[in-house]
């Protein structure tokens, strides 16, 4: 599948190493905008947007398979035999799934707040208020808010999943992501593990400090999966450590990138 990208780097980073950015659920390529701002200025860098989400095409199949297939064509098609991939959430999941299958393709490993576990469903309330706008003509965004905010308490929660709206020709707004593909797959492939043979290459693990995404009992399968790997705890964060401390995480993957990268035979 010929996933929707985009493209940040200055002239002079034309050669530099590619540098792959993956969001989660119910997201877009704009969701890691900071890193990618801050990155361009070293690195060239892909925001792809996953299957089903964003502008990237619709398809019923949606498994961790698939979508790390959909990485793989993406880096064929930019001619790049291997990149960096910095990924949140299910992005994460996505990642872990390529370095698992083409190892080769894949220099570094930067997993932001998710372990290569199942997890049960967790994110029902966002599926539901997602569902709820599928569901109805939406005229602007202050409706949208409104209309969801009785699932959904929390603001930036909110604002987030609205960033999926889309205005039509005809003036109003529908969600872009693939809903019928979502609800068929949320309950089952989309929270499942990757798997495969392990990844030997470098991999930093981030997790949130007050996240429940990766916990004590999820670090021997992180090892097991990824020998080389090392999980640093960003304080007073939680899911989005990425947007709640910003500066933080880009120093921590900006030299985990630098030192891995300079040590690799």
């Amino acid at each position: 599948m010929k996933l929707n990208y985009s493209l940040q780097c200055g002239e002079q980073q034309e050669s530099s190493p590619a540098v792959i950015l993956i969001h989660g659920m119910f997201g877009s390529l704009s969701n890691l905008g900071v890193l990618a701002r801050s990155l361009s200025s070293d690195y060239r860098v892909i925001s792809v947007d996953l299957r089903n989400h964003g502008d990237s095409p619709h398809e019923p199949l949606m498994d961790l398979p698939s979508m790390a297939a959909d990485i793989v064509e993406l880096m064929d098609d930019l001619n790049l035999s291997s990149a960096i991939l910095i990924d949140h959430s299910l992005g994460g999941k996505v990642a872990m799934q390529v370095a698992l299958n083409s190892p080769e393709r894949v220099t570094n490993l930067v997993v932001i707040d998710i372990a290569p576990v199942t997890y049960g469903a967790r994110q029902d309330a966002a599926l539901n208020g997602l569902n709820l706008l599928a569901q109805n003509t939406i005229e602007n965004r202050r409706d949208a808010d409104a209309l969801i905010s009785e699932l959904i308490a929390e603001p930036s929660v909110r604002a987030f999943l609205l960033k999926n709206l889309a205005r039509t020709p005809e003036g109003d707004f529908r969600l872009k992501l693939n809903m019928a593909s979502i609800n068929q797959n949320y309950a089952s492939t989309l929270v499942s593990a990757p798997a495969g043979t392990p990844y030997v290459g470098p991999a930093l693990f981030l997790k949130g400090e007050h996240s429940a995404y990766i916990q004590e009992k999820h670090r021997p399968i992180i090892q097991q999966l990824f020998p080389h790997s090392e999980v640093e705890v960003v304080a007073d964060t939680a899911h989005w450590l990425h947007a709640e401390k910003p500066e933080t995480v880009n120093a921590l993957i900006r030299a985990f990138i630098a030192t891995k990268t300079a040590t690799k035979p």
